[in-house]
């Protein structure tokens, strides 16, 4: 009997542990591309100009996007990706005051190694379009202040050994993307709604100077300001893409 119990403990064990190395996975990678230029590292950018200078839009994205933005959400954190194919990207946060939409903040970005695409898939290095909410964070650090619900968890978060020093804080916080995941769980849950093949795991992380598995990616202080800032009560939500796509 004593030998069943501890066959049965490292079956769990083995699974449990499975389970995270496929989110890890999904949001890193099990075989990291090295890292071009240093952690953070600042490049020219710019916030995209609006098609129109109605200030109750959020400039660059268009109807298709926008009517997807919840009616009660009053921050965005919009990703302009600078191409389909482009591993480039800005981030800016987006407040709604009263019923004009405000820039907050603005950083440099990674996206998904390869770009971006509409029909998501497990290994595709793309990063997908859409409007994802943004319900849940953690991460290996503790919780830095933030009103989403916090999951500090160093054994479920640090990158494995094998992945390279660039990669090591990759998920010192991450923010995750309600993208095939159940909200209201922590970040590390790797149940997929939609199926293990459309791809899942997919978080706003410490930026590594290089593009993802899917992820996106910016600063340690980019992801302090988020955390800090984003509040459930505002509905917070991502609208993310390549410029084209945002802008159809």
């Amino acid at each position: 009997m004593q030998i069943d119990s501890v066959r049965r403990r490292t079956v769990a064990g083995v699974v449990a542990l499975g389970a995270l190395l496929a989110t890890l996975s999904a949001c890193g990678t099990t075989a990291p591309a090295p890292a071009h230029g240093a952690r953070g590292a600042e490049r020219t950018t710019t916030v995209p100009s609006a098609p129109t200078t109605d200030p109750t839009r959020i400039p660059g994205v268009g109807d298709r996007l926008y009517r997807r933005i919840p009616a009660g959400s009053r921050q965005v954190v919009a990703v302009y990706g600078e191409g389909r194919d482009s591993a480039d990207a800005l981030v800016v946060l987006y407040a709604r005051q009263g019923a004009r939409w405000r820039s907050m903040a603005s950083w440099p970005a990674h996206n998904g190694r390869r770009g971006w695409t509409a029909h998501h898939h497990e290994g595709d290095a793309r990063s997908p379009v859409g409007v994802f909410t943004l319900t849940d964070a953690g991460g290996v650090l503790a919780d830095p202040g933030t009103r989403l619900p916090y999951d500090q968890n160093e054994g479920a978060y640090a990158p494995p050994a094998e992945w390279d020093e660039a990669h090591q804080h990759d998920f010192d916080y991450v923010i995750a993307i309600d993208y095939n995941r159940v909200k209201g769980t922590p970040p590390r849950d790797a149940t997929r709604p939609w199926g293990a093949e459309k791809g899942g795991g997919i978080w706003l992380h410490l930026d590594h100077g290089s593009g993802t598995s899917a992820c996106v990616s910016v600063s340690r202080k980019a992801m302090e300001f988020l955390l800090r800032t984003l509040d459930p009560a505002s509905d917070p939500v991502v609208v993310m893409g390549d410029r084209p796509s945002l802008r159809a």
